[in-house]
């Protein structure tokens, strides 16, 4: 992959500068390693399945991005991706890449990804490669102002402490337990965490710091494109159930789309803010927005996605 290099971090973060190998990132030394089988081919395995026993949709998409960018020059990075899935992945068995090389241009690539299980596509996938190219017309939004990462509880912490809540209901604490025994590769930091007494009066929005856990270094701005891309979708369409899950029990849920656009360099190894909204809900489905932020303000990624939401109304103890 390319030498252009991933930003600093001079806000926090410092514990991520140490390169010892023990202390890499499980989802470069695993989950993005992909074997090649021949010209544009690749096998990717699976690190961590969710509870659901499908693929987690972020994995294939970094997948698929790290097999096509093998198949661009080192100048050219990616700007957007766009992929829909079109099975359910097996956990039971690899996933095999197919990447077409369906333009290369002088300033602009694309290239095309089907991925594979049992014959059948289960995912397909096109990105765009960019050269640099300077320009004077620039702009974005402001990074909303919120606590730094080292003043919020971390992820695990947060849910031993609603655990601790003894008037938790038991529906939510079997939920929160299978949360907790995930060994997801990745951190995360609630911005506003909700108490129970919120949870009818939900937006369907949210805030939180991410990074991948463990150490991936500035290296190439490539490999922080393809983790964006796995970490991008974790908990992502979730945002559409906030406002309605009291009301609701979900009994199925999947990505039906994800887009991303890839703005500014920045490390997925140090903490950015993902600010997540849902516009719209209706006919079964949900839409998501997403923004990552750098610590310094910089807009770095944006990312949308639509799901399949299929619900019923939960039934109150005092309808039995």
């Amino acid at each position: 992959m390319s030498t252009r290099r991933a930003p600093g971090d001079k806000q926090g973060d410092g514990d991520r500068h140490d390169p010892s190998g023990d202390l890499r990132s499980v989802l470069v030394t695993s989950v993005l390693n992909l074997e090649p089988l021949d010209e544009d081919l690749f096998r990717g395995r699976h690190y961590w399945v969710p509870t659901t026993q499908r693929l987690f949709g972020g994995q294939i998409v970094g997948q698929a991005l790290v097999a096509a960018a093998k198949s661009v020059s080192e100048e050219v990075h990616v700007h957007s991706l766009h992929c829909y899935f079109v099975r359910a992945g097996d956990p039971k068995v690899p996933v095999l890449y197919h990447v077409e090389r369906t333009r290369t241009g002088a300033s602009f690539s694309v290239r095309s990804v089907k991925a594979v299980q049992h014959g059948k596509p289960i995912f397909i996938f096109q990105a765009s490669f960019q050269q640099m190219q300077p320009s004077p017309l620039q702009h974005q939004f402001s990074m909303p102002v919120v606590p730094p990462p080292e003043e919020l509880l971390d992820h695990e912490t947060l849910i031993d402490q609603y655990l601790r809540d003894p008037n938790l209901q038991e529906k939510y604490r079997v939920g929160l337990n299978r949360i907790a025994a995930q060994e997801v590769p990745i951190e995360i930091k609630l911005v506003n965490p909700p108490v129970l007494s919120q949870l009818q009066k939900l937006e369907p929005k949210q805030m939180f710091w991410v990074r991948a856990r463990g150490y991936i270094g500035e290296g190439d701005i490539k490999m922080h494109c393809c983790v964006a891309a796995y970490i991008s979708d974790y908990a992502f369409l979730g945002t559409a159930l906030l406002p309605h899950q009291l009301k609701y029990k979900v009994h199925f849920m999947v990505s039906l789309d994800h887009s991303m656009w890839f703005h500014a360099p920045f490390r997925a190894d140090h903490w950015m803010l993902y600010e997540c909204e849902s516009p719209w809900a209706g006919g079964s489905r949900g839409l998501v927005h997403g923004r990552l932020w750098r610590r310094d303000g910089v807009l770095a990624v944006s990312c949308a996605q639509e799901g399949v939401i299929r619900s019923k109304p939960r039934v109150s103890k005092s309808k039995l």
